[in-house]
């Protein structure tokens, strides 16, 4: 492709260089080829600019840059490699992309969850909704890609705008008419999805995280508002949104006022309401009431959060067209999410549970959650759980705090410790954990942790591992390993059970 029509209504601070046809757009100098257009970003942990020399000697034939000094210095050592210099390397990168891939974010219809919780699921449920009449869709989220069913691994919640709408370009080409997104804070600030389109976006719930890159709640809020309010692109048509949250109102606000229908959801408030709930371990049936009528939702899915990813889903499926029946439908499809209360079954007397909740909310929702389950009576909820290296600092006493408050015994451990020291982390918990009195072991090996929490269970006890969920690796500081809790959970059984029989 020309690099005219690449450049096409981009903002450009500067130019120099002559024309040239272009044939791909890489951000990642290690995969620039011959013809490409290298787009030179700075980033939280490193500076693209500074491979912008390596970028050219493997082939690149234009180089886009965000600053100033390496658009001269590109000038005088390349003058005669085209160059242009943007105020924003990576919203610069997104217009570029769709530029190249003729605009396939057009040509798809686009829902996007945001939100603290939840997101993972309710893109699961709505995906599963529109896959249940017929329609093709392109999945993109924390667990994995699909893209018309094909599934790919997922390196990021949400890829850097390149690599979405490439996903999007071979979802097109399958035959796909419908994306459902998971977008994160990071992406909407960072611009990833600068400028797509959205039809429907849907907002979960705001609680603490991300802290260690938002620096606020105000500020991470903002973040998330970007989805609704206009400034990440144009409005959503229609705005699903949870209204029982703190933040749900003010968002709704600022939807309609940037010109979105709002449809509203929540237990008891709202134009998509859960009516007669029934909840076991085994998966819940409530009514699903709207303005359009009601409907029976019966799902293999099961507490009161999934509820609510449920009313989001349903309200998202509505606004894209699907009957309540249709919805109905779908909800049932789902067999599972992986690594969202996901049991480990290997013959044990006792459920284990592994789950993805990495904050403190969703810990405290999660181990609520067990305690309704608990079988007898007297059973007891064994969590275990740490908290991320390189991450929010100030959440890690808090999810001791929630961890004690509701368990009867706690196994803290890692949970991706990267360039941190476990043993620093897991001082950093110990003040939540600590004042709630809870009896607890701390084990900086998650896979001793794991067997000294099963060891602990007995019949009609539930063993909470909480933090990774689908997570298959161990971020350490000089390796990533490969870890799967509940792989790990079921061998541990198995080896327990043997060393059992032959005593």
């Amino acid at each position: 492709m020309h690099i005219e029509e690449v450049l096409r209504e981009v903002s450009l601070v500067r130019r120099a260089g002559s024309v040239v046809d272009v044939s791909s757009i890489e951000y990642d100098s290690r995969k620039v080829a011959p013809g490409s257009l290298f787009v030179a970003m700075q980033g939280g942990t490193t500076d693209g600019n500074r491979f912008s020399t390596a970028a050219i000697e493997r082939g690149a034939v234009a180089v886009v840059t965000d600053a100033t000094a390496a658009f001269d210095e590109i000038t005088g050592k390349f003058p005669h490699i085209p160059v242009a210099e943007v105020q924003h390397g990576r919203r610069a990168l997104a217009m570029l992309a769709a530029n190249f891939h003729e605009h396939p974010e057009q040509k798809l219809v686009l829902s996007g969850v945001t939100g603290t919780n939840g997101k993972t699921t309710t893109a699961f449920l709505l995906d599963a909704m529109l896959n249940s009449t017929g329609r093709r869709t392109v999945l993109v989220g924390t667990i994995e890609y699909h893209v018309a069913g094909i599934v790919l691994e997922s390196p990021h919640t949400t890829p850097e705008s390149r690599d979405l709408l490439e996903l999007f370009v071979r979802g097109l080409c399958l035959g796909a008419t419908e994306a459902v997104m998971e977008v994160s804070s990071h992406a909407l600030e960072q611009g990833r999805v600068w400028s797509m389109p959205f039809d429907v976006a849907i907002f979960t719930n705001l609680t603490r995280d991300h802290l260690d890159y938002h620096g606020t709640m105000d500020a991470y809020f903002a973040a998330k508002r970007m989805l609704f309010d206009g400034a990440n692109g144009p409005a959503p048509r229609v705005a699903v949104i949870n209204i029982e949250d703190p933040y749900g109102a003010e968002l709704a606000i600022k939807a309609r006022e940037a010109g979105s229908t709002i449809f509203s959801y929540g237990l008891k408030v709202g134009e998509f309401r859960a009516e007669d709930v029934q909840m076991s371990a085994a998966g819940m049936e409530f009514t699903l009431v709207t303005p359009m009528g009601s409907a029976a939702i019966e799902t293999r899915l099961t507490g009161k959060v999934n509820v609510y990813n449920l009313l989001a889903a349903s309200a998202a499926a509505y606004a894209r067209g699907l009957t309540l029946d249709e919805i109905a439908e779908g909800a049932a499809a789902l067999q599972c999410v992986p690594g969202r209360f996901q049991t480990v079954k290997a013959g044990q007397p006792f459920t284990v549970v592994v789950d993805y909740a990495h904050t403190d909310d969703a810990l405290r929702n999660l181990i609520m959650l067990a305690r309704e389950f608990v079988k007898p009576a007297n059973g007891r909820v064994i969590t275990l759980f740490g908290c991320g290296g390189d991450r929010d600092r100030t959440k890690r006493p808090l999810m001791g705090r929630a961890a004690g408050e509701g368990s009867d015994f706690v196994v803290l451990t890692s949970d991706n410790p990267r360039s941190e020291a476990p043993e620093a982390i897991l001082r950093d918990v110990l003040p939540g954990l600590e004042s709630t009195g809870v009896k607890f072991i701390a084990e900086v090996d998650r896979a001793k942790a794991i067997q000294i929490a099963i060891e602990q269970a007995k019949p009609g006890d539930i063993v909470l591992l909480a933090g990774k969920g689908h997570e298959k690796t161990q971020t350490l500081r000089d390796s990533v390993i490969p870890f799967d809790d509940a792989e790990i959970a079921a061998s541990t059984i198995r080896a327990l059970a043997q060393t059992g029989a032959k005593r």
